[in-house]
């Protein structure tokens, strides 16, 4: 269990998070949405200790969760950044590889060859650079680099970003397919609609605080969750 406890972040004086608090089970999807600045990408970046937070507590499995990015990464926790952020001039296989760097020649080698059963449209890209891969291609490459870390949680950024209505059913299904192969997601997202319909759990962020939390099928009828982010 990842749990959240009190958080507050600031960027210089503007709050970002105040008092934040939530709980992310083992094997849970759990979406967090909001509006643009409501503070979710910092949630998430606090999380991968990217951000230092200003006050609270994050534990992971009862323990106090490192605050160095490489460090939280080796406890399990795996961050997909928003935009994708792939290594454009490295090939498929290349950035494949940068996403399993702390494993063995032979593990590295086994995970790769996983992400293209995964992915089959990755194997069929294998050798292209990822700069020149559409953005979808680019989404999933970038769920297959985090995946290749072994993470036990998996926080995804907006992976729907940009995308055509296709490719965003189809990644939905993904990170599906991943959770129901054991892997907990924390998923920031803004098609709130989407991200209610496959998690478990909810919270609705609003200017850096939890407005609303719940079961998704919850807050899906709620009036005032479906007018705010649900467009009915």
């Amino acid at each position: 269990m990842l749990e959240v406890s009190h958080v507050s972040v600031n960027y210089d004086h503007v709050v970002a998070l105040e008092d934040i608090s939530c709980t992310i089970n083992d094997g849970a999807i759990v979406s967090i949405i909001g509006s643009n600045g409501a503070g979710k990408t910092t949630l998430l970046n606090t999380i991968s200790g990217l951000v230092k937070k200003k006050a609270g507590t994050i534990t992971w499995h009862g323990k106090s969760l490192p605050q160095k990015p490489h460090k939280v990464v080796r406890t399990g926790i795996v961050q997909v950044p928003e935009g994708r952020h792939v290594f454009a001039n490295l090939t498929v296989t290349e950035n494949l590889i940068m996403g399993g760097s702390r494993l063995s020649h032979s593990k590295s080698h086994k995970n790769i060859e996983e992400m293209y059963k995964h992915f089959p449209i990755l194997d069929e890209r294998r050798a292209q650079k990822a700069g020149l891969l559409s953005g979808g291609e680019q989404q999933m490459l970038a769920i297959a680099r985090g995946l290749m870390a072994e993470p036990e949680i998996l926080l995804l950024d907006e992976p729907s970003l940009g995308l055509a209505p296709r490719i965003v059913l189809h990644v939905f299904e993904i990170i599906k397919e991943i959770n129901e192969s054991g892997i907990t997601v924390l998923l920031v997202e803004q098609n709130a609609s989407q991200a209610m319909a496959i998690s478990d759990y909810t919270y609705v962020l609003e200017n850096g605080k939890i407005v609303y939390e719940g079961k998704s099928e919850d807050l899906q009828n709620n009036p005032e969750i479906k007018k705010a982010y649900l467009g009915s």
